[in-house]
């Protein structure tokens, strides 16, 4: 099976209530445990490559990776470019194989954003990408995405129709209250997110796919394995697993989930170094980190997704 774009998986997400995971790759055993888990609950997916990931790893062997798991699994895979920032580097992915990208226009003014994300679709549509733009701007750190809780801005329910409208964009990213990154919120703060904006869009956007960003919940069981592990990672609170399946309900089409897969591997790879203090080689150290992104996927796409069977 080729690579798919969301056309018709967010499709099925929006009269089925339940989300898409969209969780970033940046290695072989992500891919791995990600698709594993997949393919055993026959759920459909999105693998997505952040700036920080194509750095690291090149845009070439992430995709040969993604093109074996299709291979491997048989599944709707969808390859999407996360936080794309230039027109430049969205061409880039869509020539170089991508089936999906987003264009985050979302740090400038709101005619320049429409601009930007309207040119990307133009080229994108004839090739049969899909594409992902922003309106509003979540707080946080993550790879290349760095926004001060000052910079934030929740998004603006009376703009979302022109900003469809004039782009033509297929999916669209808001702001209603998650964050990038483990450090969400600290001990003491309610995590909140806007549903009465989430249900203001989806009246202005009708059968309109939603998209969330920022949206791990920082497992608290990895926090105290990679602490207990000679880890310094303070106190988090992520956003709460039962409002996300909530947003799942409504129409959030696509969550993206990261760090909460950095966490598993970490958290698993520290504990293994200190029960196996003497292993050098990187199957011993990676095959028990590939193993604990397997569980924490299936769990998400079982009890915060919904879309197990959905493939």
């Amino acid at each position: 099976m080729p690579l798919v774009n969301t056309t018709e998986m967010f499709k099925k997400a929006y009269e089925g209530g339940y989300a898409i995971g969209a969780f970033n790759v940046n290695n072989m055993e992500i891919i791995q445990g990600i698709t594993e888990a997949a393919k055993e609950l026959n759920a459909p997916l999105i693998l997505q490559v952040s700036a920080g990931a194509r750095k690291y790893a090149n845009q070439t062997y992430l995709r040969k990776l993604v093109e074996a798991a299709l291979e491997e699994t048989g599944l709707p895979i969808a390859l999407h470019l996360d936080h794309g920032d230039s027109f430049e580097l969205c061409k880039s992915c869509i020539d170089g194989g991508f089936s999906s990208v987003m264009i985050d226009g979302s740090h400038l003014s709101f005619e320049e954003n429409i601009a930007l994300t309207a040119k990307v679709v133009e080229y994108a549509h004839p090739r049969g990408i899909t594409v992902e733009g922003e309106l509003g701007r979540l707080a946080g750190i993550e790879d290349a995405v760095n926004v001060s809780a000052e910079d934030a801005s929740y998004t603006n329910p009376a703009q979302v129709q022109e900003f469809v409208e004039k782009t033509n964009v297929d999916s669209l990213a808001i702001a209603i209250g998650t964050s990038h990154g483990a450090y969400k919120f600290k001990p003491g703060q309610k995590p909140q997110l806007r549903f009465d904006i989430l249900e203001e869009v989806s009246k202005r956007l009708p059968g309109f796919p939603i998209v969330l960003h920022g949206a791990s919940s920082v497992p608290q069981n990895f926090v105290k394995i990679i602490n207990e592990n000679g880890g310094k990672m303070p106190d988090a609170i992520g956003i709460p697993e039962d409002m996300l399946r909530q947003a799942a309900r409504m129409a959030v089409c696509k969550i993206n989930i990261d760090s909460d897969l950095r966490l598993a591997m970490t958290a698993s790879i520290r504990q293994h170094f200190v029960e196996h203090p003497d292993h050098f080689d990187p199957r011993q150290y990676l095959a028990p980190g590939r193993a604990a992104i397997k569980e924490l996927v299936k769990h998400k796409i079982v009890d915060v997704l919904g879309c197990d069977g959905k493939a």
